[in-house]
């Protein structure tokens, strides 16, 4: 009996053979195989596929387009960087060299003997004597006055300016109803002029650019040109109808100001002297100040306006505008003072409500700077020779006050009147002050400088000049 899954064959005369048969499996699924994958494209987005195949390639590029960019501008870099060397350390390959523009090195070998001494010898034969010197940082500046006067019956009265020190050396001073002349080279001294009682008492004066003449501004608005040579009066302009407290003069021009609020200009050299009018304070005008140009003209009144006129619109011979109105201050102004290194700076102080100086630019009327001195300020002076200002003050310490400009530090104060410092006046050599208060004193201070030490160090200057001009030259 054959077995399971074996099947037997017998043939005729042959042995019989067996026959393998696999066993049958349980039926079930077929199984499909084949070489390649074929996709289900209906459960595919194509345009999905689309957008990521591309965005790759782009971030490809823009790497590919970053690293270009990166690579230019290191290429950028390094020849900057070269032409740099080039121009500034006179070498282009010092980028590529391990070398130190500072570096810490032994002191060099010391000369041959005698060589240092000859050498001394032969380069110092043209440098001026006193070359090397230090630049003197800070002189001497006299607390005390350098001489007293007495002046008695001046008048305390804020709005008046009565002292005037002239090109020919002499200070003015109105006393009462009279003038007097101090030669400061002399010490003599002379009576100009007395007022009547009915036309008194002197309200102003103040000293023609040629020395030789002076105006007086009395109380019944009358305004007088004396000759101080002959002591006589020249002639005698009349324009105001009240007191005429304040004077300045440019050139042949005489401008004045009054109680009347009017400001007029005089041609003295005409007969029909009048040849400007202006016409903008609300009060007494109490200020008038020229520039060193002739091109300005500043008032300040006691409405506590500060105004700034144009020469050529003030000489026009009709009523003329001003150039700026500035209303910053906050009492009368009194105090005018221009500057002589700069035309276009003005500093002005203002009076017991006020207590400040400020400085402003005249051609575009701002102002650059306000300093709170805290005292009224009754005058101001500018240095020649240095850039300081002096002030000077009425309540409640009456001093003056030295400043450095434009920082404006105290340099000095100096104390020893009792009374307000209602005017100032400087020499025509520019390092003497006269001051003048209510106390009835006129005190000389030598607040700029001393004259002695800047004539010696002019002929020093020289001396040294001369000695260089004069040395060996070494070619």
């Amino acid at each position: 009996m054959a077995a399971q899954g074996t099947a037997t064959c017998s043939t005729p005369g042959r042995a019989p053979c067996l026959i393998s048969n696999p066993p049958r499996k349980t039926p079930g699924k077929l199984q499909l195989q084949s070489d390649r994958f074929i996709p289900d494209r209906s459960a595919m987005n194509f345009d999905v596929a689309n957008m990521l195949v591309l965005g790759k390639e782009n971030s490809h590029s823009q790497q590919q387009q970053q690293q270009q960019q990166h690579l230019r501008y290191d290429c950028c870099q390094e020849e900057y960087k070269k032409q740099l060397a080039e121009n500034l350390l006179k070498d282009a390959n010092i980028l590529h060299k391990e070398s130190r523009i500072l570096a810490f090195k032994n002191r060099p070998p010391p000369p041959p003997e005698g060589f240092d001494k000859e050498s001394r010898l032969l380069y110092s034969e043209n440098t001026a004597p006193g070359a090397s010197r230090p630049r003197k940082m800070f002189r001497h500046i006299p607390q005390a006055p350098e001489r007293t006067l007495d002046a008695p019956e001046i008048l305390d009265d804020y709005y008046l300016n009565l002292l005037d020190w002239g090109s020919n050396n002499v200070v003015a001073v109105a006393l009462g109803h009279t003038v007097y002349l101090w030669n400061a080279s002399t010490g003599n001294i002379e009576e100009l002029m007395q007022a009547n009682e009915e036309d008194g008492p002197v309200t102003s004066v103040a000293w023609a650019p040629d020395g030789k003449h002076i105006s007086v501004g009395l109380s019944n608005a009358d305004v007088q040109l004396w000759d101080s040579l002959s002591l006589r009066q020249v002639r005698s302009l009349k324009a105001h109808s009240a007191r005429v407290g304040s004077l300045a003069w440019n050139g042949p021009i005489l401008s004045t100001g009054g109680r009347d609020n009017v400001i007029f200009n005089h041609d003295v050299r005409i007969r029909e002297h009048v040849t400007g009018k202006m016409v903008a304070h609300q009060q007494e005008v109490c200020g008038l100040k020229w520039s060193p140009s002739g091109q300005q003209l500043a008032s300040g009144g006691n409405d506590n306006l500060l105004h700034v006129w144009d020469a050529a619109a003030a000489v026009s011979g009709g009523t003329s505008s001003y150039l700026h109105r500035l209303d910053e201050h906050q009492a009368a102004v009194k105090a005018l003072a221009w500057c002589p290194f700069q035309s276009n700076l003005l500093a002005s102080g203002g009076g017991t409500a006020d207590r400040c100086i400020k400085f402003w630019n005249t051609h575009t009327g701002a102002c650059i700077q306000s300093v709170d001195t805290g005292s009224q300020v009754c005058a101001l002076q500018w240095s020649k020779h240095e850039r300081e200002l002096l002030s000077s003050h009425g309540f409640s310490q009456n001093q003056l006050i030295l400043w450095k400009y434009p920082s404006m530090v105290k340099m000095a104060e100096l104390t020893g009147h009792t009374s307000r410092v209602l005017h100032l006046a400087q020499s025509p050599d520019g390092y003497t002050v006269a001051s003048a208060a209510g106390d009835e004193t006129l005190r000389f201070w030598q607040v700029f400088g001393n004259p002695d030490t800047a004539k010696a160090a002019v002929r020093t200057k020289a001396r040294e000049t001369y000695s260089a001009l004069n040395s060996r030259c070494i070619r």
